[in-house]
């Protein structure tokens, strides 16, 4: 099956996208549309081993040309936010044949494409279908199909059923490139269908950019798995966002607890927004959801928050806490969704329950390795599982909790510290609104506690340190802490300490 197909689940008339404007398309009119692009790109000599960057924001422009160019070759999706040294590099990193930008728009990225990269743009007719046109053909970067192959790469494996291209986020390298297949990403969208019992009546928000793999696999390809309906904004609007629940009869969506974090800050306690007695359910991923925030959701919207764990390398979903009546234990990402986990130590040996180390995965969602990057797989995986960096542990119910990156853990004289664990002890103060903390260098110890904290009511550094020591032994508790007025995140919500500390620090 390719992504495409999964537009047959839904009933021909059952609307498959809904947009802010007011557009409904039906999976009948949505497939037609698919198979109308994907000629365009034919037409245009692309095709198999082809990349087709895509630089457009949230709407059916980008979902269409997304499955139209994973059928003809393989989609690129792009931060249509990205500067123009940024769709430089990513346009070379991926040896990109095209680019999909919107009509009249997206002046940095035509600039990155230069003459080098075919670009065509997107637009509505006024029949709501999404037209392609194309400039001049005269300067192609490649062909269809001769794509040369990456280092490290055999012929066959350079056109091998990729359907999309990602990037690591490079916290601590170079971004590398992650082919995700068609077969990894229709097995990861029915994973997160049958974990969350999605159905045809279900309508989904997408508040996720569809450049990542939370809003395009969980939002969206799982919601054309069940045969229902995604509602897709141009982007997450805090202030529209409950009316587009209640009119769109919303039964779940899923986000980053920063966009849970401020749907919470604009609602009163105890009291429910209006149209949260639709929602089935909420779900959280991409970043950990520490459990007050969990249980200040629950209180106020009155429904179960589902923690889930997901990453690009297994097109997004690995874990998940389950529906009730199954458990849902805050602080734990839950149990792996149709996907194997397992933790390991350094020498690739499985430990036992409750034994912390890296947590490793292997199943059909679960990509083949990185392109063009053979020290990276070597290091990545180990007799077939694929080493994530997290470290966390399983209880013996099979419930994962995650302890942090390995790479981000703070190394105080010997002491390993868990960063994550500090934050959620920081969110149980008060005036605490959001916290990150990270390790800084130290003469003593090589390095030392910090955290970076926003607050919603009047406090001071002090507090917050005494607010720790009451509740964590010395050696863990922050010893400089910045109160600040945002913490820096990437494009899709998640934070990285060490941007975070390089950016906190360095403005000092």
């Amino acid at each position: 099956m390719i992504i495409r197909d999964l537009l047959e689940n839904g009933g021909p008339s059952r609307a498959a996208i809904k947009t802010s404007d007011g557009r409904a398309i039906t999976y009948n009119r949505l497939a037609q549309q698919v198979d109308a692009l994907s000629t365009q790109l034919s037409e245009l000599g692309l095709g198999q081993g082809d990349r087709i960057a895509i630089a457009l924001p949230n709407g059916l422009e980008v979902i269409a040309s997304f499955l139209a160019a994973s059928k003809v070759g393989t989609a690129a999706p792009l931060n249509p936010a990205y500067t123009r040294d940024e769709f430089k590099f990513y346009l070379d990193d991926t040896a990109a044949s095209a680019l999909i930008v919107p009509a009249g728009a997206a002046a940095e990225a035509r600039a990155a494409a230069a003459d080098e990269v075919q670009v065509i743009e997107a637009h509505l007719d006024q029949d709501g279908r999404v037209q392609l046109s194309a400039e001049s053909t005269s300067s192609r970067r490649s062909l269809s199909g001769v794509r040369a192959p990456f280092e490290g790469e055999t012929a066959d494996s350079a056109t091998e059923d990729a359907a999309l291209i990602l990037h690591t986020s490079g916290t601590t390298s170079r971004p590398k490139r992650v082919p995700l297949s068609h077969t990894n990403l229709t097995t990861s969208a029915r994973n997160v269908a049958e974990t969350y019992q999605l159905t045809p009546e279900d309508v989904s928000l997408c508040v996720m950019p569809l450049f990542h793999v939370h809003g395009l696999v969980a939002s969206t390809l799982a919601t054309f798995f069940s045969g229902g309906t995604v509602v897709v904004p141009p982007k997450f609007n805090p202030l529209s966002f409950w009316s587009t629940v209640r009119e769109h009869r919303i039964t779940w969506y899923s986000a980053v607890p920063t966009i849970h974090q401020v749907l919470l800050s604009r609602t009163k306690a105890g009291t429910r927004p209006a149209g949260a007695e639709q929602l089935r359910f909420v779900r959280s991923c991409s970043a950990a959801l520490a459990p007050q925030t969990m249980a200040d959701l629950e209180a106020r919207f009155g429904v179960p928050v589902l923690e889930a764990y997901g990453m690009t390398e297994a097109a997004h979903q690995m874990a998940s806490n389950p529906l009730p009546p199954r458990a849902r234990k805050p602080g734990s990402v839950g149990r792996g969704t149709a996907v194997e986990i397992a933790i390991l130590n350094e020498a690739g040996d499985i430990l036992a329950p409750s034994a912390t180390g890296e947590v490793s995965i292997r199943g059909a969602n679960v990509f083949g390795g990185y392109e063009g990057n053979p020290a990276a797989n070597a290091e990545s995986f180990s007799n077939g599982w694929f080493r994530t960096g997290d470290q966390g542990y399983l209880d013996e119910e099979g419930y994962l909790t995650l302890v942090g990156r390995i790479k981000e853990l703070i190394n105080r004289g010997g002491e390993k510290i868990s960063p994550r664990e500090i934050d959620e002890t920081l969110l149980t103060h008060a005036a605490v609104a959001e916290a990150v903390s990270f390790g800084i260098p130290d003469r003593v110890y090589g390095e030392d506690v910090a955290a970076a904290v926003v607050l919603k009511e009047s406090a001071t550094e002090k507090d917050l340190i005494d607010h720790c020591r009451s509740k964590l032994a010395e050696f863990k508790c922050p010893r400089t802490i910045y109160i600040v007025e945002t913490i820096p995140r990437t494009a899709t919500g998640k934070i990285q300490r060490r941007n975070v500390a390089a950016a906190i620090t360095n403005n000092l």
